[in-house]
């Protein structure tokens, strides 16, 4: 065996071994959605005490196991989990040979004797089959379609073609059931959703589903340019450095629903203000879409992230270029004008921030046109 040959054999030995372990990663944590959904049903339809929670069930077992520091099992969540498994019963099928192999045998015996029944009466996709070629994130977008037929069509084209989220997503939202069902020539039609970029093992690791599930720290990556990076980096310094009340929380927060994924440049809670901070750059000049996108971001952190006497959460939209500064202000639930004067006291004022971009942006190496 030649040298190149021996190189090449440890390399495709560890590609594979890899890509394997992570299916077996992303299997797992599906499995364990699905069981989540099974149980929350089942307490649901048969718990003894289920009357004293109600409506509030999703949420209040969100707050505990956030307590346990298990990460990803939101209010929404829970709802996705329990509608997987509500949609997918016969998971069950395969689900004990499963746990048996694994050695799981405490969690098989909470298993129901028989599944449900499917809500339609279309032929199903061997549970096997769907739990070794999908992963929970292509789930996720099946379950958005209402439509039993169709579903059935996109889990049936993305196991065959081996479709990538991405393109299950693109299926999806262009309606391709519907369009294929209309066309003469429906192979064309199917073929075009492929791209040809290949699902690596990236795909699978970096999946924020995943991370969750493996108790990882999801790293913080920049999707825009230097500039705003190299502005974060010394924005989170500045705020701490003028001694107001600012704690950091969280860089690159993460905000879920579904699929879709966004994410805020930095969060501080304010001791001070009692309240979330939450900061946005972005490059270039204001954008009505950027303030839609920080009232996303108030109404999420308002809605899940608020606890106790917490006041409404603040944004602020700090848009920056090479040639001029700008900064703008979002606010939302300031209702309180007490609140407003301690806020627009206890904040960096407009000329605090604008100085501290012009600076920042001094500093960095001129960028190519």
């Amino acid at each position: 065996m030649q040298f190149d040959t021996l190189l090449t054999t440890l390399t495709d030995v560890h590609t594979q071994l890899s890509q394997q372990a992570a299916r077996q990663t992303d299997q797992l944590m599906t499995i364990r959605n699905w069981l989540f959904g099974l149980y929350i049903v089942e307490f649901e339809q048969n718990g003894e005490d289920r009357a004293a929670y109600g409506q509030g069930l999703l949420k209040r077992l969100a707050d505990e196991l956030k307590q346990r520091t298990i990460k990803g099992l939101s209010e929404r969540n829970l709802y996705l989990y329990r509608d997987f498994y509500s949609k997918y019963p016969q998971i069950l099928q395969t689900l004990s040979a499963k746990l048996q192999q694994a050695g799981l045998l405490e969690i098989l015996q909470t298993l129901p004797a028989k599944s449900q029944q499917s809500a339609d009466d279309l032929p199903a996709v061997a549970p096997d089959l769907l739990l070794s070629r999908l992963t929970f994130s292509h789930f996720v977008e099946l379950l958005k379609v209402n439509n039993p037929l169709y579903r059935r069509f996109y889990e049936i084209e993305a196991i065959k073609n081996n479709w990538s989220v991405r393109e299950l997503n693109r299926a999806v939202t262009t309606s391709l059931a519907e369009r294929t069902g209309l066309s003469t020539d429906k192979a064309t039609v199917i073929a075009r959703v492929k791209e040809d970029k290949p699902v690596g093992l990236e795909d699978l690791i970096r999946n924020p589903y995943v991370l969750e599930f493996l108790g990882l720290e999801e790293k913080a990556t920049y999707t825009e340019n230097d500039l705003e990076a190299a502005i974060i980096d010394h924005l989170q310094d500045f705020l701490i450095e003028l001694g107001r009340g600012f704690c950091f929380e969280a860089r690159q927060k993460r905000i879920t629903f579904d699929n879709r994924h966004y994410r805020v440049d930095l969060v501080f809670y304010h001791r001070v203000l009692k309240c979330h901070v939450l900061i946005d750059l972005k490059i270039g000049e204001f954008d009505h879409a950027d303030a839609g996108q920080m009232n996303l971001y108030l109404n999420y952190f308002s809605e899940n992230e608020r606890t106790g006497d917490d006041n409404p959460p603040v944004g602020l939209i700090l848009c920056a270029s090479r040639n001029d500064s700008l900064v703008k202000y979002a606010t939302a639930g300031l209702a309180q004008e007490v609140f407003v004067s301690r806020y627009l006291t206890e904040l960096p004022n407009e000329a605090q921030l604008q100085a501290f971009i012009q600076r920042e942006s001094l500093l960095l190496p001129q960028q190519d046109e």
